[in-house]
């Protein structure tokens, strides 16, 4: 499993520190860990073993962007954790968390460089993408870096990146597609099914009145999808309770009951009738089933949950039928 470290923590562990130093690194954002991530991480893995340190990915938290222009970050796709379980995949064997004050995010390419790569890590290896810029004003690129390395015989490699349809595959195209509902798009670029992780609260009940109780998820940090209807699996508690449970979930106001404004997270999930409340819930998104609709009154939508429910349990039932 790949471990989750903050650099604050190697000053007061010096068996930690020494065993970070003279391996390969990538230093990224790696959010969503996407196909592209994962070759280029699979390249730090390969570096690693051939020069016989750890394979450690670097990212800066909270995203720079929020630091140096608050309103201009974009939403997260998956948190630190999140990362890290889906780096373990491609052999990573440490997340390095830098955290983006503004004093670390004012140092220059070169100190950057020198106190990090080479001070702090004492890598043998660097492993970027094609876009990859650092130090103050992103003044550092991959010419600057190959310059760097060389200065101090750090091998480099430049990682070619992943496309789809014609696309580079980067977590800005993800983005749009979960913001559209094409979640059979985004979980296709991210190599995995997208998730969203929270804590069941309790609602208004209306679903249990209805005949279908809901769980409400609350404290989601990522990035929600378009208002709709979603095939999903759920996964409890870090998997106590239910163990990848088919759920409908719905996302957005309740316009049936004149709800306009509030965007809720509402799982529905088949066939199990356990104590959620104040427990931690991922669901797993697999694609949109449909999108958020008025109907004439609660008859109608109970109709259209039966139909709702059908297709969900049909969707997720192919899905787990494959090899």
């Amino acid at each position: 499993m790949t471990s989750l470290i903050h650099l604050s923590d190697l000053a007061g562990d010096s068996d930690l520190h020494l065993s970070l130093q003279g391996g390969a690194v990538s230093i990224g954002n790696f959010d969503g860990v996407h196909l592209g991530h994962r070759a280029l991480l699979e390249r730090v893995r390969w570096h690693a073993q051939r020069v016989g340190g750890k394979a450690i990915a670097i990212v800066m938290d909270p995203h720079p962007a929020s630091v140096l222009r608050p309103h201009g970050a974009p939403p997260s796709l998956t948190s630190l954790s999140r990362r890290a379980e889906l780096m373990s995949g491609s052999g990573i064997d440490h997340l390095l968390v830098c955290e983006a004050t503004r004093d670390f995010l004012n140092q220059t390419a070169e100190e950057f460089f020198q106190r990090l790569i080479v001070e702090q890590l004492s890598a043998k290896a660097i492993i970027e993408g094609p876009n990859f810029f650092f130090g103050r004003d992103r003044a550092g690129n991959t010419t600057r870096l190959k310059e760097l390395a060389a200065e101090r015989q750090i091998d480099v490699e430049i990682v070619v990146p992943s496309v789809r349809d014609e696309r580079m595959v980067s977590s800005s195209r993800i983005r749009e597609a979960i913001a559209s509902g094409d979640i059979v798009l985004a979980n296709q670029m991210l190599g995995s099914r997208y998730r969203l992780t929270g804590v069941v609260t309790t609602g208004e009940q209306r679903g249990r009145t209805l005949g279908f109780p809901t769980a409400n998820l609350g404290g989601v940090t990522t990035l929600l999808p378009e208002h709709g209807v979603y095939a999903a699996l759920a996964c409890g508690d870090e998997c106590d309770g239910p163990t990848n449970h088919p759920a409908a979930v719905h996302i957005g106001p309740n316009p049936t009951f004149n709800e306009r404004q509030e965007t809720k997270i509402e799982a529905h999930l088949l066939d199990y009738d356990g104590d959620l409340y104040g427990k931690s819930l991922s669901l797993t998104l697999v694609s949109q089933v449909r999108g958020v609709i008025k109907f004439a009154d609660a008859s109608a939508l109970k109709q259209q949950l039966q139909i709702d429910l059908q297709t969900v349990r049909e969707t997720v039932s192919s899905l787990q039928s494959r090899p």
